[in-house]
């Protein structure tokens, strides 16, 4: 029996797996990547590329990384302990419903994951510090919204407005030019930039 030839629809339009949006953030020295839910689930291929940490943009997808697991038995099989990958979680919606204050707390928890020290101790067992993937569930919308912001912070010399570095960022992602209108969502762009400016004043006032 033959298989039914799979049917790809525009919001089903295949990505690379990974993406490498740029190399040695000359703040931190490491690489930022991008990927949807194949690319983030894939620990071989997140260790191939040096990848430490994962950034979860999406409220509506989970991951465990935790390989040496410990099992909770009254919690009906839940699993915990220190994963494979260090893992934070942002948490946003694709659209409309996001706090106003959600994507300046996205851009404070991936400068976290970039910047934190974690404690030589033995509940801290995985300490690397290498590159950073930003995921969420396709890696066309949220992700890219969270990632321009940061680089248009971060950057601003190289990506002194968000749309220079929203278009920089959906080149190297490979997204296609018809999908622009919705990679990232008019919605998050707007929110990107107005936390742009919420959080300037933030760092001015620190």
């Amino acid at each position: 029996m033959t298989k039914p030839e799979l049917q790809i629809g525009q919001e089903d339009r295949l990505l690379p797996k990974l993406s490498l949006i740029y190399e040695a953030h000359p703040h931190y020295g490491v690489d930022l990547f991008i990927s949807g839910k194949e690319g983030a689930s894939d620990l071989e291929l997140l260790r191939k590329n040096g990848i430490t940490t994962v950034v979860n943009c999406a409220v509506n997808l989970d991951f465990n990384f935790v390989e040496q697991p410990k099992i909770v038995a009254d919690h009906q099989g839940s699993i915990y302990g220190p994963g494979e990958i260090r893992y934070y979680k942002v948490g946003l919606i694709d659209g409309a419903g996001n706090p106003e204050t959600q994507m300046v707390a996205a851009h404070y928890i991936l400068r976290a994951a970039l910047e934190q020290v974690l404690p030589d101790k033995p509940s801290y067992p995985k300490r690397e510090r290498g590159s950073v993937l930003i995921n969420c569930r396709g890696g066309r919308s949220r992700s890219v919204a969270v990632v321009s912001l940061f680089l248009h912070l971060t950057l601003p010399d190289e990506f002194p407005t968000l749309d220079e570095a929203i278009s920089f960022v959906r080149l190297k992602r490979e997204l296609p030019a018809d999908e622009y209108y919705k990679a990232p969502k008019p919605v998050l762009a707007d929110a990107a930039r107005r936390a742009a400016g919420w959080i300037r004043m933030i760092d001015a006032a620190q």
